[in-house]
């Protein structure tokens, strides 16, 4: 397994750990007093607010750039770039991400948008090495 493979299975966990996070507060709790509802579980995520909400839009966000990141490095390796290139954008892209679900909880917005920008440059350029 290549690196950038291992950062595939990463960046497919990552909202996973985002979904935890947003959540956390309400493991435990009953349902009655604001603990998670596994009954109607979007229609309580909707209701979250502060970090829990965006640890939530994090956990979206992170699904809906998933299938780019994937495709970018699978290309990369089909068209056999180079795999040093391939696993320094895997992990750059990682590192961002990262970076970009801690920018968001801690609601830092332009922050954010300028790791998440980042990070789309690394699977862009997946498609180009």
């Amino acid at each position: 397994m290549t690196l950038a493979e291992i950062c595939i299975l990463i960046a497919c966990l990552l909202p996973i750990v985002c979904a935890g996070i947003a959540k956390s507060k309400g493991f435990g709790k009953p349902r009655r007093e604001g603990g998670f509802d596994n009954h109607n579980p979007r229609s309580w995520l909707a209701d979250l607010q502060g970090w829990q909400a965006r640890a939530h839009a994090a956990q979206l966000n992170s699904f809906e750039v998933l299938p780019l990141f994937i495709a970018g490095v699978l290309v990369a390796q089909h068209h056999q770039a180079a795999q040093h290139t391939v696993d320094a954008l895997a992990v750059a892209f990682i590192v961002l991400r990262i970076g970009f679900i801690w920018a968001y909880l801690a609601d830092h917005a332009n922050l954010r948008s300028a790791l998440w920008a980042l990070g789309l440059a690394c699977c862009i350029a997946q498609f180009f090495v």
